[in-house]
C-alpha cells in the first residue's frame, strides 16, 4: 500500500535529520516527532507547516544558507536558488545522494514523456541558478539522451541552432515555445523540419491548458506538448504523459502530498481547488516537511490510481496569492490564459488586476497576432461568455508587451 510505503520513507527522513538539522529538530521536538510518527494522520495532526517566508527568515538570520541543512557544509556539492518571484530568493544545497534523488525523479519525467536513450534534447534557455535547468540536463545525460545547451543565444540564433540540430525533445516554458515559433515565422523558418516531437514545458501554467497546448502544437507541426512541474526547493514533483493531456501525475513515492482550502489550514473538499503542500520523502540533505508551496491545484483520482494517490487536473492553476474573486467568480492565471488563447488572432497579452477599488477591476491588454487584424470584439465576447462578466480589453502596439524566456509575468496585480 502507498500509505505504508510513504510512512516508512517519512520516518527514514525523520531519523536522518532529527539529530543534526537545527531547523527541523525544533519543529520535530515541538511536535513530539523526534522518534518518528505512528501514521500519516499522526504526522499531519502534529507536524506544523513550513512556509517560504519562514525559510527566508531563517536564511537571513543564519546566512548564507540557514539552519535547515542536515550535514556539515563541506558535504554539499550543488547550489541552486529560487527565482524570487514570490519574495526573497532561497538558496538551496544538495549533497551527492540528495542530488541523485532529484535526478532519479527527473528521469521519471523524461521517460513518461517518451524519451529514450539515443534521443537528443534541446534546452532553450540560459542556465541560471534555478534547479530545473540543471536537473533536466543532468538527468537527460544519465538517461543516455544527447543534451544540447542553448544558453547565451538570442531567440533568433536559438531557432536556427535548433534547426541544425533537429532534436526530438525540446525543453522550455510554454510562453517561450510560442516565442520561438513567433520568431521562426518572422525569419521565414519552417518548424515542420525541426525534428521536434515532444515539447516538455514547465515554469508557468499553460502546458495543461487545452487552448495553450493546441496553439503550441499548431506552431510546431508534429510535436506534442508534455507538461510537468517542480520547484527548486522541492525538486521535480509531477509528470505529464502525451496520452493524458491536461493531467499531471504526482510522484507519490517521492512526495507526501496534501491539498488545503486556500487561506486555511484545513483540507480542501474533494475535487475543489486548493494549495498544494508537500513533504520530500528523500533529499535528506535539505528536507522539507509539510511545505506550503503556494501552488493552486485541483486534485483528482485517475481511473487507475491508488486510493491514496491523486493527479492534478489542469496542471498548476496558478499561485494561491494570484487568485482573485471578482463578483463571485474565482479568477486565476491558467483560466484566463485558456480563455484568451482560445480567441484567434490574439498574440502576446498581459492581465492587470487592480484590487484597490471596492470591486477589483480587470484589464486585458493584447497584441494582435497578425498585422492589420483586430480581434478585440471577439475577445470581449469570449471573456464575457466564459467568466459571465465584462472585462476591459485594450489592443496595444505590436512588440510593446514584454517577452519572456523563463517564467512569464503576465498577471499584474495592483494592491
Amino acid at each position: 500500500m502507498l500509505a505504508s510505503t510513504q510512512l516508512t520513507a517519512l520516518n527514514r527522513v525523520v531519523a536522518a535529520i532529527a539529530a543534526t538539522n537545527r531547523f527541523y529538530r525544533r519543529k520535530l521536538a515541538a511536535a513530539d516527532g523526534l522518534g518518528g510518527f505512528a501514521s500519516l494522520a499522526d504526522f499531519r495532526a502534529r507536524m506544523p507547516f513550513t512556509t517560504k517566508a519562514e525559510l527566508a527568515q531563517d536564511q537571513a538570520e543564519h546566512p548564507p544558507y540557514g539552519s535547515a541543512l542536515t550535514y556539515p557544509l563541506d558535504r554539499y556539492v550543488r547550489f541552486h536558488q529560487t527565482s524570487g518571484t514570490s519574495g526573497r530568493p532561497l538558496a538551496w544545497l544538495d549533497d551527492r545522494e540528495s542530488w541523485q534523488w532529484v535526478l532519479d525523479n527527473w528521469q521519471t519525467v523524461w521517460r513518461q514523456a517518451g524519451a529514450v536513450a539515443g534521443d537528443a534534447a534541446f534546452f532553450a534557455f540560459s542556465f541560471g541558478p534555478f534547479l530545473g535547468f540543471w536537473a533536466a540536463f543532468d538527468s537527460a545525460v544519465q538517461l543516455g539522451v544527447r543534451a544540447i545547451p542553448a544558453g547565451g543565444l538570442g531567440t533568433r540564433e536559438r531557432v536556427r541552432f535548433l534547426l541544425t540540430q533537429r532534436p526530438r525533445l525540446l525543453c522550455c516554458t510554454p510562453t517561450y515555445a510560442l516565442r520561438l515559433a513567433e520568431v521562426a515565422r518572422e525569419e521565414g523558418l519552417d518548424l515542420s523540419r525541426s525534428g521536434v516531437e515532444r515539447i516538455l514545458v514547465a515554469g508557468e501554467p499553460g502546458g495543461s491548458v487545452p487552448a495553450v497546448r493546441a496553439r503550441i502544437e499548431a506552431a510546431w507541426p508534429g510535436a506534442r506538448v508534455v507538461d510537468h512541474h517542480g520547484m527548486t526547493e522541492i525538486g521535480p514533483v509531477s509528470y505529464g504523459r502525451p496520452e493524458e493531456p491536461g493531467l499531471l501525475r504526482v510522484m507519490h513515492e517521492s512526495y507526501l502530498c496534501e491539498v488545503l482550502a486556500p487561506g486555511t489550514n484545513h483540507s480542501a473538499a474533494s475535487g475543489a481547488a486548493g494549495e498544494l503542500v508537500l513533504t520530500t520523502l528523500g533529499r535528506t540533505a535539505c528536507p522539507l516537511l509539510r511545505y506550503r508551496t503556494g501552488d493552486l491545484v485541483r486534485p483528482v483520482v485517475p481511473p487507475d490510481g491508488e486510493p491514496d494517490a491523486f493527479a492534478l487536473e489542469g496542471g498548476i492553476l496558478g499561485r494561491v496569492d494570484d487568485m482573485v474573486i471578482v463578483r463571485g467568480v474565482n479568477l486565476y492565471p491558467s483560466a484566463m490564459d485558456a480563455a484568451i488563447r482560445a480567441v484567434r488572432g490574439v498574440g502576446e497579452y498581459q492581465v492587470e488586476i487592480d484590487r484597490r477599488p471596492t470591486l477589483p477591476e480587470i484589464t486585458v491588454r493584447f497584441e494582435a497576432a497578425e498585422e492589420g487584424s483586430d480581434p478585440t470584439p471577439d475577445l470581449v465576447r469570449h471573456l464575457a461568455a466564459v467568466f459571465q462578466m465584462r472585462i476591459e480589453v485594450e489592443k496595444v502596439t505590436p512588440g510593446s508587451l514584454p517577452r519572456f524566456e523563463l517564467k512569464s509575468r503576465r498577471w499584474k496585480i495592483l494592491a
